[in-house]
């Protein structure tokens, strides 16, 4: 007798990223109770099971949700606000004053929604954030049921959210005991940069994260100008200073690293530290370029992330597939470097590991979170198809992705949100706009 589930996806092709590159044709993933039941071939998944909801997916790949490692995502609402400048004025003359003046619950709230909006359009089902009331993208995320692993911030300055130090981890250490009950919702410490957090900051943190088990998630390594200015004030680079701390660990996640000495890639393999690599942000800014085939090749887990919409400007990971690719042969000299295989991994699985998350999320594999998408390759952009995962990389673009399924939830069902209003995040989105725009001509 067939067994009851709740939902049968048959699909053209599954690519589960667990075996790297293994492609299934003509196959049907089981759903039941949010996680994968079985991936098996569509006739005897026929005979198998009796679902509640059946879906066919004749031109479609399933694969799992897209990771997106690095993201400030309420600062959607500072999209194109400031453009084609460095990295410290784009910051010092435009960003940080903007977020001075506007920066509060409202602003994240609804600067949440239009990313959340965006990421899952586009194919991504889980995010590692990086913001100010970190609270409220939480809230927004549990109720649009997508997954989001959240930062504690920290900076050594007061803003709108904190006063000092002692505050910032106040605060992020409550939010962490009150997202314990929430299976989707996740907690790192994150705190800015090196240059922005004090030495004794940075290893309360360290002995925080320890003691919680969590990742500490931060910008390293960004720029050469930061790195000289860094080591001529404290006579160390960054990453030095952070392993004289103790943070240099499994559970680092240090984003950009443009700037790395080959015994930096080595310590970082050999510490287990992960690197979210940010290749339009990077390209955007100037930075640098990430040496990701090295790091790969040193055996550092290396994740990908869009980094915030105002530095990117959007949060395409889609788009950072194709960049990480192009690039990484480009920096390397190599065309035979980071295979798409290798790239897909890096926006799935191994950002799952990065955030610690790599038994629960990555690759469909039966006992994981049914988190995973739809993505329509019978489109004139990626016909004929001769190899899926390629496709996936080099040739797909965001809107190909017709559904999105987070812990077995369908949250994009052919191209339409089901948890969240579109029609109202874009007027308040134009809201924001006409506000912040009026103020910056004042």
């Amino acid at each position: 007798m067939p067994q009851p589930i709740a939902t049968l996806l048959n699909a053209r092709w599954i690519v589960p990223v667990e075996p790297e590159g293994q492609v299934l044709e003509h196959h049907a993933l089981a759903i039941e109770a949010g996680r994968i039941r079985a991936i098996l071939p569509q006739v005897e998944a026929a005979v198998r099971y009796r679902a509640a909801t059946c879906l066919n997916f004749d031109h479609h790949v399933l694969l799992p949700g897209l990771i997106n490692a690095h993201t400030h995502a309420s600062m959607t609402l500072l999209r194109g606000f400031a453009d084609d400048l460095p990295l410290m004025r784009w910051l010092q003359e435009h960003i940080w004053p903007a977020e001075t003046r506007w920066v509060d619950p409202d602003f994240v709230r609804d600067g949440s929604r239009l990313a959340m909006a965006e990421m899952l359009r586009g194919g991504v089902t889980c995010f590692n954030d990086m913001y100010f009331f970190p609270e409220v993208t939480a809230a927004v995320a549990r109720d649009c049921g997508m997954r989001a692993c959240v930062g504690l911030i920290a900076v050594d300055f007061p803003t709108a959210y904190a006063r000092d130090l002692d505050e910032y981890l106040d605060k992020g250490l409550a939010l962490h005991t009150a997202l314990q009950a929430e299976p989707r919702l996740h907690t790192a410490f994150a705190p800015h940069a090196a240059y922005t957090v004090s030495a004794p900051a940075l290893e309360r943190i360290g002995r925080l994260a320890a003691d919680l088990a969590i990742p500490v998630h931060i910008h390293l390594h960004e720029t050469a100008a930061e790195v000289a200015d860094f080591q001529a004030r404290h006579g160390c680079r960054p990453l030095a200073r952070l392993e004289q701390l103790g943070l240099l660990s499994p559970r680092l996640l240090a984003v950009h690293m443009t700037q790395l000495e080959p015994a930096e890639m080595d310590r970082l393999a050999q510490a287990g530290a992960h690197v979210a690599h940010c290749p339009e942000s990077n390209l955007k800014l100037a930075n640098g370029f990430c040496p990701t085939a090295r790091l790969d090749a040193a055996g550092v887990n290396v994740a990908i992330g869009t980094d915030g919409a105002a530095s990117n400007n959007d949060l395409d990971l889609f788009g950072e597939l194709r960049a990480a690719a192009l690039l990484g042969k480009a920096v390397a000299g190599d065309p035979a470097v980071l295979p798409a295989a290798r790239v897909l991994r890096m926006a799935t699985l191994n950002g799952a590991r990065a955030l610690g998350l790599g038994d629960e999320i990555g690759s469909l594999e039966p006992g994981k979170a049914a988190d995973l998408i739809a993505v329509d390759l019978g489109q004139p952009e990626t016909e004929p198809v001769y190899h899926p995962i390629s496709q996936l990389v080099y040739a797909v673009g965001r809107h190909q992705v017709s559904d999105v399924w987070v812990a077995g939830q369908r949250l994009l069902a052919d191209r339409r949100l089901t948890t969240l209003d579109l029609a109202e995040i874009l007027q308040r989105a134009r809201g924001w706009r006409d506000k912040i725009q009026a103020d910056h001509r004042a």
